[in-house]
């Protein structure tokens, strides 16, 4: 007798319930690759987390209290730098997967298949990244880091539209803008596999925010609403930040997102 297919919302919401980065980091990509070989029943039998578990390091900091990260060429603020961006990229695993699991049982399939992909995606970036501190003599939990990154999902978890424009279509919009400055300086210190990682980063999160802009579109089609005007309003309710230039006009309308979405509201 064969036995039942694990379902689609379990496979996800074990995964979100891990806490150790590399088993994480494995579940993710898992569970991507199980639903691409049809492994998961079509099952949205039970709900997500509110919130991911996490690993006891690194130490969560609000913004207000994190510390400030030296500029210039420091080993100390190298190994800083590519904290953060670790920081970001786990917790960017966590947003995909509550996005395809939170949002997937009304949004359909491909929804679920574009946000895996993404899951996967970023768990290969902290990787990569984790793998960068330890060249430096450093650990992912070594310094703290920012707190306030899971806040956007948990204030958009029951409306799909709003998150969709906040995660991708702000937040990762926002890493298209800064991190070729991010380049051209880990360039100009002649560290090529760190150059090498950023720009994989880059190209991938242009993808990503593409998933995003193109979900949102139908959602406003559903709606009957203008796409750009809805976005607009619901990153004026949803986000408590700014819009801020300088914008990566090209990455983003790369990933369909023109500035007929963000010109009008950019501080």
């Amino acid at each position: 007798m064969t036995a039942p297919k694990a379902t689609i919302a379990r496979a996800i919401r074990a995964a979100l319930l891990t806490d150790d980065p590399r088993a994480k980091c494995f579940a993710a990509r898992q569970v991507a690759r199980d639903w691409r070989m049809e492994k998961l029943a079509w099952d949205f039998d039970v709900a997500m987390p509110d919130r991911p578990a996490w690993p006891d390091a690194p130490e969560l900091l609000p913004p207000g209290q994190m510390p400030k990260r030296r500029k210039g060429g420091s080993e100390r603020g190298r190994i800083a730098l590519w904290h953060s961006l670790a920081h970001i990229e786990f917790v960017a695993i966590d947003l995909a997967l509550d996005m395809a699991g939170r949002f997937g049982g009304t949004m359909g399939r491909e929804f679920v298949s574009d946000f895996l992909a993404v899951a996967a995606d970023e768990a290969m970036h902290f990787a990569l990244l984790a793998r960068k501190l330890q060249s430096l003599g450093s650990h992912y939990g070594a310094l703290p880091a920012h707190a306030g990154l899971w806040e956007a999902a948990h204030a958009t978890r029951g409306d799909v539209a709003a998150r969709l424009a906040v995660v991708p279509m702000v937040l990762e919009a926002r890493g298209l803008d800064v991190t070729p400055a991010t380049l051209d300086r880990v360039r100009a210190a002649g560290d090529q596999n760190g150059a090498k990682i950023l720009s994989r980063i880059l190209d991938d999160e242009i993808r990503h925010v593409g998933f995003g802009t193109k979900h949102f579109l139908r959602c406003a089609e559903m709606a009957q609403q203008n796409p750009e005007s809805y976005w607009q309003s619901l990153v004026k309710l949803h986000f408590h930040g700014f819009v801020r230039p300088p914008f990566n006009d090209s990455a983003r309308l790369a990933a369909g997102l023109s500035r007929d979405f963000y010109a009008v509201i950019a501080h």
